[in-house]
């Protein structure tokens, strides 16, 4: 036998002992109290009909009820069962920029972790769809596949940054084309992607991408990090502190400017919208209003083995243990009342006869 929470036994080691010792010092209060209210004899004659011995029972009963009421808390398990489980959902797949200019601070922390605040906070919301990650920036690979382990896709969105890949740059359309390889094509489930960037791509052609990903019903996303003011890009040092700012040939400091057109005319190619990133992350509201009216459709079937709750078992018997305990008579029927008179009678009459 398991219990799925061992710790109400350990409450329950505390409050039996409790509940039994309020219980006698209860009856033992009554009886003093009794004592004092006059002759001993006659106080025996007028509480000869109290089912003392019912009261007694029902203090046990009370007592056991307590008990099983606290085991059934503590939900005891016992036995297996197997169950198959459709999970239904959307393929999500978000392609997340890690490079140099993705460290600009116009938007705190910095552009890169509040995308990554911004893809934990998705993960948490969505309701049973799978999700991947891919990440890009001179190049781009498939850093999760599609999953609903959402906890092992955080563990490596943690470790995603720009010493990650080798090569400078940014190349969102290699970056749309891997996701699109990404996905199951096998499964009728509406196909999202969602592109994380500032949107600076001078290496590649993001709307032809776009284009064949809207031909292979993929819906894209894209969220905007930066301000079009332009930042200066930072340079960090081996300890991950700032070491100074990227210049160019000239000795120029480089400012990176959020290209809020490009990923507009992605977005607008990929049949979806796009989103300028907030401090609030107000975005992501109206990004999950929209992908939850998307159909969703059964992405894999699991059987699940679980331990049955034998809960119900416990709980029957405390409600019983109460019903029988309050059947308890607390008055003894007239005849008894009668036997115990005539025990009464009897004992006064022999000390009568002692006396005499």
């Amino acid at each position: 036998m398991n219990f799925a929470n061992p710790q109400v036994l350990l409450l329950a080691l505390l409050i039996l002992p409790a509940v039994a010792l309020f219980l006698l010092w209860a009856g033992k209060r009554n009886k003093q109290a009794l004592a004092k209210l006059g002759d001993h004899a006659l106080i025996q004659r007028l509480s000869a009909n109290i089912n003392w011995r019912g009261r007694r029972w029902q203090a046990a009963l009370w007592l056991g009820a307590i008990a099983l009421l606290l085991i059934a808390a503590a939900r005891p398990q016992w036995g297996n069962e197997v169950r198959e489980i459709d999970q239904e959902g959307l393929q999500v797949i978000v392609a997340l920029d890690v490079s140099q200019s993705m460290l600009a601070e116009d938007i705190k922390p910095n552009r890169l972790d509040r995308a990554k605040l911004e893809i934990g906070d998705l993960m948490e919301r969505l309701d049973g769809d799978e999700i991947g990650l891919v990440l890009f920036s001179g190049a781009s690979f498939l850093q999760v596949p599609l999953t609903s382990d959402y906890n092992t896709a955080l563990n490596y969105l943690d470790s995603a940054g720009p010493s990650i890949i080798s090569r400078p740059g940014t190349v969102i359309g290699d970056a749309i084309r891997t996701a699109m390889r990404g996905f199951d094509p096998e499964l009728s489930s509406q196909k999202v992607l969602i592109v994380m960037t500032d949107g600076e791509d001078a290496e590649t052609d993001p709307l032809v991408a776009a284009q064949e990903a809207a031909d292979g019903d993929v819906l894209i996303y894209t969220i905007g990090f930066g301000t079009p003011e332009g930042q200066p890009v930072p340079e960090l040092n081996q300890y991950g502190q700032l070491a100074g700012y990227k210049t160019d040939a000239q000795g120029q400091v480089v400012l990176t400017q959020l290209d809020e057109s490009t990923l507009q005319a992605i977005a607008d190619t990929g049949k979806g919208h796009y989103y300028r990133a907030t401090a609030g992350g107000q975005e992501l509201d109206s990004l999950l209003d929209e992908i939850d009216t998307l159909q969703r459709a059964q992405l894999q079937s699991r059987f699940e083995t679980k331990q049955i709750e034998r809960f119900q078992i416990f709980l029957a018997l405390a409600l019983a243990a109460l019903v029988v305990a309050e059947l308890i008579p607390d008055r003894l029927s007239h005849r008894l009342k009668n036997i115990g008179s005539l025990r009464f009678n009897r004992s006064q009459s022999s000390e009568t006869a002692s006396a005499s």
